[in-house]
């Protein structure tokens, strides 16, 4: 290593080596750590009745889209007295809020029709939209207010797998690839510590710190052994400890440090460290639905139109007007004071309106992300009793990307596992596919890390591709820049339009920001009636 190492290089060559954890946890050995932050609270007062004499209590407000940013609006606008019409072009409320359930029925963009037969237990559910809560978000403020339960979502499991079928190594559990990427991590950077050329920049006490924490860190030897990694029961047993004289047999001898870099399976470990991740997230008990749901019967189901289509908007110089066609096929007019619109923007883009070429060609900006999901129910939980599998995700570079265990229904008959979350050309790849043709390559690709009970264990399944979803077509969006004008423009008023949801707030996919720009739309519209007089 150069004689010029900094702390900052040092450190900088750590996370490219071992990834965030390893190099926050070095910057902790070394005392540089940054002590924790408070946790920031979005700007928002909930508008209250006492706000508004009772001439201006009744303002109207309509509502386009009962996803969570729209009931969310609606909502917080009625507990201070507006009066809200949520229009809804589905059969159902929650938007990509979806939760799959025994008889659920769906028809795509390409005419499959999918009707899941899952067991009518309540924990066989598929959550096809958004699937876990940060503990950071507001949703759970949402979910304590609305009295919706929620339990843990395990989000990282060391006994979950890994599989590089590129690298050629077998499937393996998180805790083996961690001991041996840490290991070998630790084991380099001590040698490098030790070295000489390191003197003139790091302090004696600073070079202990961080050989200590390395030692444990990675289980690495000492300085008599030249800090050599070579495994330890971290890594787990192919014989597990007994009573006796059965100490178990450790799994082992460890790949070399080339094989273990060579297979890739580092870069998974900084997935965990991700502000809106963790080892443990959050729930609702019994499918994700139950927030919208909350949501639903609080706003007053009277006040939710489905299967509503919207046909145009109009801002007017006193108001909006909104055009609507109802399930029977009726042309309606809705007259309001102010409009929230909630739809997808690459969707209210095609919704004809009068709010000038600029706020078109804004909600054409956004890239559209596509997604999917598959729920395979099984006859048995077979991931819990044969591979001790309770919750976690399982990562491969497969076009499965991303295998899901049920955090719920322990130990019960059956269970359903997501035997895919993937996006991006993974997802189109599915997409284009029927829903039985999507079932035999999840299962085929299953098989690779599972075995062959990944397909004869097999009950049912359902799949969704949110790109081929009707009144949807896509999973969330992204701003291809968020400086260049757009974004804020939609994030402003166009006359007496607002609009609202998680592409509108730096939380996109996640449903606290759909809550927190559903908030920063309330509060506009509140302050300005306020300010109106």
């Amino acid at each position: 290593m150069a004689s010029d190492v900094t702390r900052r290089t040092l450190l900088r060559s750590i996370g490219v080596a071992g990834g965030a954890g390893v190099m926050f946890e070095s910057m902790r050995a070394l005392g540089l750590a940054a002590s924790p932050q408070a946790l920031a609270a979005p700007d928002f007062r909930a508008p209250a009745p006492g706000d508004l004499d009772a001439r201006r209590r009744g303002k109207k407000v309509v509502v386009l889209g009962a996803g969570v940013a729209g009931l969310a609006a609606a909502y917080e606008l009625g507990k201070a007295g507006y009066r809200c019409t949520v229009l809804e072009a589905k059969d159902r409320v929650g938007g990509r809020n979806w939760t799959v359930r025994a008889g659920t029925t769906e028809t795509d963009l390409d005419g499959h029709t999918q009707t899941a037969r899952f067991g009518r237990d309540p924990d066989l559910y598929l959550n096809a939209g958004p699937g876990r809560l940060p503990q950071s978000h507001i949703t759970l403020d949402y979910c304590r207010e609305l009295g919706v339960a929620v339990e843990p979502f395990l989000n990282s499991n060391a006994n979950a797998l890994i599989y590089n079928e590129g690298s050629g190594v077998a499937p393996q559990q998180y805790r083996t690839a961690k001991a041996d990427v840490y290991g070998y991590v630790s084991e380099l950077l001590a040698k490098a510590v030790d070295q000489g050329s390191l003197d003139t920049r790091l302090t004696a006490s600073d070079k202990d710190a961080l050989l200590t924490f390395l030692s444990g860190f990675g289980a690495v030897g000492g300085k008599a052994t030249g800090y050599a990694y070579t495994g330890t029961s971290r890594r787990g047993y192919s014989v597990e400890p007994g009573a006796a004289d059965q100490a178990g047999v450790v799994l082992g001898p460890p790949p070399s440090l080339s094989e273990v870099f060579a297979s890739q399976v580092g870069r998974y470990f900084s997935f965990e460290f991700g502000y809106d991740q963790a080892m443990t997230m959050m729930q609702p008990v019994g499918g994700m639905d139950a927030i919208p749901a909350a949501l639903h019967r609080a706003v007053g189901k009277d006040k939710v139109k489905l299967g509503t289509r919207v046909t145009g908007v109009t801002d007017t110089p006193r108001g909006v007007e909104v055009t609507y066609r109802d399930k029977r096929g009726k042309h309606v007019r809705l007259d309001a004071d102010f409009c929230v619109a909630t739809l997808p923007p690459h969707l209210m883009a095609k919704v004809p309106t009068n709010l000038g070429p600029d706020v078109t060609a804004a909600l054409r900006y956004p890239t559209v992300t596509s997604a999917g999901k598959i729920g395979l129910e099984y006859r048995r939980r077979w991931w819990e009793t044969d591979d001790r599998i309770y919750g976690g995700i399982t990562e491969t570079d497969l076009d499965l990307q991303h295998v899901w265990y049920p955090s719920s229904g322990f130990h019960g008959k059956r269970g359903i596992v997501v035997g895919y979350y993937n996006t991006g050309t993974a997802s189109g790849t599915y997409a284009a596919l029927s829903p039985a043709a999507r079932r035999e390559r999840a299962l085929a690709q299953g098989v690779k890390i599972h075995g062959e009970k990944y397909r004869s264990e097999l009950a049912s399944a359902f799949s969704v591709a949110w790109q081929r979803t009707p009144f949807l077509e896509g999973a969330w969006v992204g701003w291809p820049s968020r400086t260049s004008g757009e974004y804020s423009l939609l994030n402003e008023p166009a006359g007496h339009v607002y609009f609202a949801g998680d592409w509108l707030s730096y939380f996109i996919a996640w449903q606290a920001g759909a809550f927190d720009s559903a908030r920063h739309a309330v509060t506009s519209i509140h302050q300005r009636v306020l300010a109106e007089g």
